[in-house]
């Protein structure tokens, strides 16, 4: 056992690493390094006031470590027995803006007296998307008057962003709102609710989502999928596309994915593609996609003479149809793949299968092995995963 001590140096909303929000965190000067995270955080006293999980890693900077305080741990124990699962923390789904240019006050028709924080963005799948547009002077929240700077009070003479008094909330519980819309001043309800992210940070556990076309490998761009492709610096070594749509991306309807061509395997069918990876798939035959079934589909019910698929960048893929599927088993029995997508996407037909799945060898045809052997010597990738 290791006992580390230190002093509160602020208590702040901070960002969570793990979770990819902002909560109530307190900042102390001790320091949590690798491997000791998730203890326990004791008082002079003896009494538990929260839980290490993040430090502060920057050249100029030295023994910055956060921990959970405990009405955020009260917040997930209530919530889970509630819910009978973790529904996680609401969120209003806006960005918004500081007020304290009398400039942009003035032109919003704000008296002198009247304070609030401007909405840049309403998330379309938020449940303030009904009561709330753009340009909106949000001005209080559950009769807590918020201040230009997008405080409200906190403790004794303190502030603290009002997004802390949305964290209090659970899923599924209501909050007032005093809204001023192009000067006239209303007060609405909304039912909060969890943020539904274009990007998912967590996949809960399930394996991911995959679908091979013609050796075309699409899935689904999420935070663990990019931390796989790129490492833990995936925020700064991604391309800058899906870090925006990680960061700044709002989804227009609740099942809405990024899907991205992943990697290309090596073959005959798909020559002239093997260096796309990692880019968005924006329409396939000038239709749009909206998620990885909605593309499934497309392709399985294709009658045109060629797949035609639109990706970012402006880039091209054609692939004649009736060779593409008819060429997706032998490139799966190349590279040892059993399906040609994942459980979730399984169409009500049965899937073709070109190897056994009863724990008996399947002999790769011996033209097969030359076409194996000619794409190592190229140097294409001849493995997934």
């Amino acid at each position: 056992m290791s006992v580390t001590s230190g002093v509160v140096s602020r208590i702040e909303v901070t960002a969570y690493m793990h979770g990819s929000s902002e909560l109530l965190g307190i900042q102390i000067d001790a320091a949590i390094n690798s491997g000791n995270s998730g203890g326990p955080a004791f008082n002079d006293a003896g009494e538990c006031v929260g839980i290490a999980f993040q430090s502060l890693k920057h050249e100029d900077a030295e023994n910055i470590g956060y921990i959970i305080p405990t009405p955020v741990i009260e917040h997930f124990l209530t919530d889970y027995a509630r819910h009978g699962r973790y529904t996680g923390f609401p969120c209003l789904g806006v960005e918004w803006q500081k007020m304290e240019n009398p400039d942009l006050r003035a032109a919003l028709k704000m008296q002198p007296d009247q304070k609030g924080v401007l909405i840049r963005r309403v998330e379309p799948t938020s449940a303030v998307s009904e009561v709330l547009r753009q340009n909106d002077v949000l001005m209080s929240f559950d009769g807590v008057g918020i201040a230009n700077d997008g405080t409200v009070p906190f403790r004794s003479g303190e502030r603290i962003s009002f997004s802390y008094l949305v964290s209090n909330k659970y899923t599924g519980e209501e909050a007032e709102l005093v809204v001023l819309h192009e000067g006239k001043q209303r007060t609405v309800r909304v039912s909060l609710r969890a943020a539904v992210r274009l990007v998912p940070f967590h996949i809960r556990g399930l394996p991911p989502s995959y679908l091979i076309v013609a050796g075309l490998v699409f899935t689904t761009v999420t935070v663990p999928y990019l931390r796989s492709e790129y490492g833990k610096e995936y925020d700064f070594d991604a391309p800058v596309k899906l870090l925006d749509k990680m960061m700044h991306g709002m989804a227009s309807h609740a099942d809405e994915q990024v899907v991205v061509l992943s990697q290309v395997l090596a073959s005959d069918v798909n020559t002239g593609y093997e260096d796309i990876c990692n880019t968005q798939v924006v329409a396939l035959n000038n239709a749009p996609i909206k998620n990885l079934a909605d593309l499934a589909a497309k392709v399985d019910a294709c009658t045109d003479s060629f797949l035609c698929l639109d990706l970012d960048y402006n880039q091209k893929v054609v692939l004649d149809t009736a060779k593409a599927k008819a060429a997706t088993p032998d490139i799966l029995a190349v590279h040892c793949i059993s399906n040609d997508r994942s459980s979730d996407l399984v169409k009500s037909t049965p899937p073709v299968a070109s190897s056994k799945m009863d724990g008996q060898s399947t002999e790769v045809p011996s033209d097969k092995k030359d076409k194996l052997s000619k794409a190592r010597k190229r140097g294409r990738p001849v493995t997934a995963y």
